[in-house]
């Protein structure tokens, strides 16, 4: 675990990728994109071992069973595209539901989410926060770009924390992700700091890669 202070508030990031905010009650995840093997596959893309979703849930379990959440709060982007939300295994769809019975669950919706998911709503405020799918007006809580950033010439899942936007990474099994020292998140993010979700969690300034190749 890392704590990470954010417009006062301070939060939990976790080494799954997950997001506790213990005076709420409240994890946080982004962009399980269940479904996303299969999807590739009826795309003719890269033919993946079809069981990211049943680890993906499993893994939420993991983290709900731990830390014993009021909320469960899912930042988009929970399946990867319409027929995959349609043609979840009857497994995965009865663990996800049980999943979600006891901490209230609120789903915001992602670009690549079906159109009327459930109850999922645009965004939702929540203490200083607006939780939402991409950044936007902050201070906010987001996911969408799945970031990443690299130590020691190897790559990490990675929350970026700057003034005004939070960017989870993805909680998905199978999912890509974008550089932080890309420009696009430069840009989006400003100065700020990556947290790893490898071993200890170490903590790094966004843009030292690109710096450094610069010079």
């Amino acid at each position: 675990m890392r704590e990470i202070v954010f417009a006062g508030m301070r939060l939990e990031a976790q080494p799954s990728g997950a997001l506790w905010w213990p005076d709420e009650g409240a994890l946080i995840v982004a962009d399980l994109h269940l479904g996303k093997s299969a999807r590739m596959a009826r795309r003719g893309g890269a033919l993946l071992p079809p069981f990211e979703s049943l680890d993906t849930v499993a893994r939420l379990e993991a983290e709900v069973a731990r830390l014993g959440p009021r909320r469960l709060i899912s930042l988009g982007d929970a399946f990867d595209d319409d027929i995959a939300a349609n043609e979840i295994a009857p497994e995965i769809a009865d663990r996800l539901a049980a999943l979600t019975q006891r901490p209230e669950t609120i789903w915001i919706a992602g670009n690549h989410d079906p159109v009327g998911l459930g109850r999922a709503v645009a965004e939702m405020p929540l203490g200083p926060f607006t939780l939402r799918h991409i950044a936007g007006q902050g201070p906010d809580i987001s996911g969408h770009f799945h970031p990443k950033a690299r130590l020691a010439r190897r790559s990490y899942r990675a929350f970026l924390v700057g003034a005004h936007h939070l960017i989870l990474p993805a909680f998905g099994t199978y999912t890509g992700g974008l550089d932080c020292d890309g420009p696009e998140l430069r840009a989006l993010v400003g100065p700020g700091i990556a947290v790893l979700t490898g071993p200890g969690m170490p903590m790094r300034p966004i843009g030292q890669s690109a710096a450094r190749q610069s010079r």
